[in-house]
């Protein structure tokens, strides 16, 4: 793992410069992490220290920040980019290759659940653009089950966007 604080904000900003899509804290730090590229206070303290320069901004629209590149940071990366090892840099970009659509769909597609005073579960999906104040879809379930309410959660991210096409092709057309 890196030490260096500088080296750690570049590699956050090449992960952002060659994933191209905004990405959430948690997301982050998992990548880093899953990779060894960063430990997890390395990665919270860049993250912050990017956020306070204006390297990096939050544009999701919910509790829960989304950041991107902004082109302070982009332009940062262009002038630093053999500040980051050239095995990390060939690293990322292997993990984003295989990876980009997976990491995309945790930033839109969103699923939580929870339990009502009547035993019941009320499930939240949501299907959120990266830029945009509301949620393309946003559906609240209230399940008899935990055990359904769960799966339901665990599944929302490989069935979002069939049930979006479902919805679009036999509401709004």
């Amino acid at each position: 793992m890196m030490t260096d604080a500088t080296t750690n904000k570049l590699i956050l900003l090449y992960i952002f410069d060659q994933m191209e899509t905004p990405l959430s804290e948690e997301t982050l730090i998992e990548i880093c992490n899953e990779n060894d590229w960063l430990s997890y206070m390395d990665c919270k303290q860049a993250i912050s220290e990017l956020i306070n320069s204006s390297f990096i901004t939050n544009v999701g629209k919910t509790s829960s920040p989304i950041y991107v590149i902004t082109n302070d940071g982009s332009s940062c990366l262009i002038h630093f980019p053999n500040k980051i090892p050239l095995s990390i840099r060939e690293s990322i970009k292997e993990e984003v290759s295989k990876n980009r659509i997976n990491y995309r769909k945790r930033q839109e597609y969103f699923s939580d659940y929870f339990k009502n005073d009547d035993g019941t579960y009320t499930v939240i999906l949501k299907i959120l653009p990266s830029t945009e104040q509301q949620p393309l879809l946003e559906l609240k379930l209230n399940i008899p089950s935990r055990i359904t309410a769960k799966w339901i959660y665990k599944n929302w991210k490989d069935k979002a966007a069939v049930i979006y096409e479902l919805i679009n092709e036999n509401l709004i057309e």
